[in-house]
């Protein structure tokens, strides 16, 4: 469960956000009525089919990454640590990088790659 708050944290308080402006305007004196129950239903249904949505894909990414990575694939990761240099970082299971608990590490960079922002080359 922690793994989807830390996956779909912001777009859950984006969500949040939107329900309460949702309320906002639906309590407007030019709504009609019934206009707030149908407003939160109607959005809380889409927010949290687009949010599973969103989860699914990128759990089944992260298998695929994790997988290919086991199989000898190249994967690239983004590269926010330098700005100048490549957006992206190149990844194999050639003894310098290892894959634990969803992060790519190398002794040789500073931070850990996050395995959801990495796809398969």
């Amino acid at each position: 469960m922690s793994e989807f708050f830390k996956l779909e944290g912001a777009y859950l308080f984006f969500a949040f956000v939107i329900l309460v402006v949702t309320v906002f305007v639906a309590t407007r004196p030019f709504m009609g009525k019934g206009a707030l129950k149908k407003g939160i239903i109607w959005v809380s249904l889409f927010l949290a089919l687009a949010i599973a949505l969103h989860f699914y894909i990128t759990k089944s990414r992260m298998l695929e990454v994790a997988t290919a990575y086991k199989n000898g694939k190249e994967i690239l990761c983004e590269n926010r640590i330098y700005r100048k240099g490549a957006n992206f970082i190149n990844i194999k299971d050639n003894g310098e990088w290892s894959l634990k608990n969803d992060y790519f590490m190398s002794p040789n960079y500073t931070r850990d790659f996050f395995i959801a922002r990495c796809i398969v080359k």
